[in-house]
């Protein structure tokens, strides 16, 4: 028979040592005065990190700057474009990745402005058919042909013409922003996936367009560096020679290597439809990109908003349709597709919602988002509008997380 253990021994010694360690639910309740449930409720409303299985649906960043985009289009306010462009650079800045694609929104940054430059350049220079009375400087006018009539080269530069070039150009740089931001927040590659079928073979040659330049700038950006450590210029004429070549060869590796793989993947080939079912996908698509297109200059024109609407969602239905009998030509297969879940819902909505109120808010209060430069005054901030613009800023808070980068200490 076995002796009992005794009274001091391991019995008592770990019954002590399991009531002194707690559990980790226990500390982490005890540490915010709750059992634990309240740690868990807080817990279930922050941004989970993004792993393969949440990863948001690059269709949802899509969608939501194309949002922002229109939105910007429907106004000229400075003030209310600066507001798109810092929400869209904040959500950036939150859930960008450390891919190379994900780098070229300073890029887009870059770019609008250059287009703001050129915009008040060629105000300055070809001049602008805005009347105004301050008058800022006289340029040298250069007499044109009697062919060029309607044109003028120099002459008279006034604070409205520089007004109007400047909120002209500011609409264009922040719509080129808001795609840049699109551009640094989806996967081009799992947004090809995401296509449907019929759209593949478009859609590889937009993907591929599309990663050029940010893959050229990130080329661009490493070999600055090598350049830089290695003690030579980065700088001048003869630096920008040596550079664009090694990225030109880089560029040229990456089409031969995409080459490869879509042929080693199918690409191009097609299943053997029945010709009704090719006629009938043709008519529908064409049909209801026709039926989009009368739509869409519905809701554009004064007054046409009464068939607008009903042609817009007459010509969708008939082009999805069509795409959906294209899609039986494809002969591709999906790999654990993305889901389209909660987040991405709240994602595309928020952006959705700043077109929508946009669109709205030019009906109710169109000099608030137009504002006049004749006579030339300071244009003010529309309140409510301002407010649906925030709105743009609820991806920051509900997109999944980006993992930390391996270089990067965990926190």
């Amino acid at each position: 028979m076995t002796a009992p253990p005794p009274a001091g021994g391991n019995t008592t010694h770990g019954a002590a040592r399991a009531d002194a360690t707690p559990s980790r639910s226990g500390a982490a309740g005890a540490g915010r005065g709750s059992p634990g449930s309240s740690y868990k409720k807080e817990r279930s409303w922050r941004a989970p990190e993004a792993r393969r299985s949440n990863t948001l649906h690059a269709g949802a960043w899509w969608l939501w700057a194309l949002g922002l985009a229109t939105a910007a289009s429907r106004t000229t306010n400075p003030l209310l474009l600066g507001l798109i462009v810092g929400v869209a650079g904040y959500v950036v800045a939150a859930r960008r990745t450390e891919a190379p694609w994900a780098r070229s929104y300073a890029a887009f940054v870059r770019l609008g402005l250059f287009v703001v430059g050129l915009r008040l350049l060629f105000s300055v220079l070809l001049g602008s058919p805005i009347p105004g009375t301050h008058l800022l400087f006289t340029l040298p006018e250069v007499p044109l042909p009697a062919w060029a009539q309607g044109i003028r080269f120099g002459g008279r530069v006034t604070a409205e013409q520089l007004a109007f070039a400047f909120y002209d150009g500011a609409k264009l740089a922040t719509l080129l922003i808001c795609v840049g931001a699109a551009n640094a927040l989806a996967s081009p590659a799992r947004l090809l996936k995401s296509l449907p079928a019929a759209l593949y073979e478009a859609g590889v040659a937009v993907v591929v367009a599309m990663t050029f330049a940010p893959n050229m700038v990130a080329d661009v950006a490493r070999l600055r560096t090598a350049r830089r450590l290695r003690g030579r210029p980065t700088g001048g004429v003869r630096a920008v020679l040596q550079i664009g070549l090694p990225v030109l060869e880089g560029a040229l590796e990456r089409s031969v290597a995409v080459a490869a793989s879509m042929d080693a993947r199918g690409y191009g080939r097609t299943a053997r439809v029945p010709a009704a079912v090719r006629h009938t996908t043709n008519v529908l698509t064409l049909g209801g990109l026709l039926g989009m297109c009368a739509g869409t200059y519905g809701l554009l024109a004064a007054e046409g908003a009464a068939f607008g609407l009903p042609l817009l969602g007459i010509g969708l239905a008939l082009a999805l349709a069509g795409l959906r009998l294209g899609g039986r030509r494809s002969v591709r297969t999906r790999y654990r597709p993305d889901r389209w879940g909660a987040r991405a819902w709240l994602v595309a909505g928020s952006g959705a919602a700043v077109a929508a109120l946009l669109v709205h808010a030019g009906s109710v209060d169109p000099e608030g988002l137009r504002p006049g430069v004749v006579p030339l005054a300071a244009p003010g901030l529309p309140l409510w509008p301002a407010a649906a613009v925030l709105l743009g800023l609820l991806p920051a808070f509900v997109a999944p997380v980006p993992s930390l980068s391996p270089k990067e200490p965990s926190r």
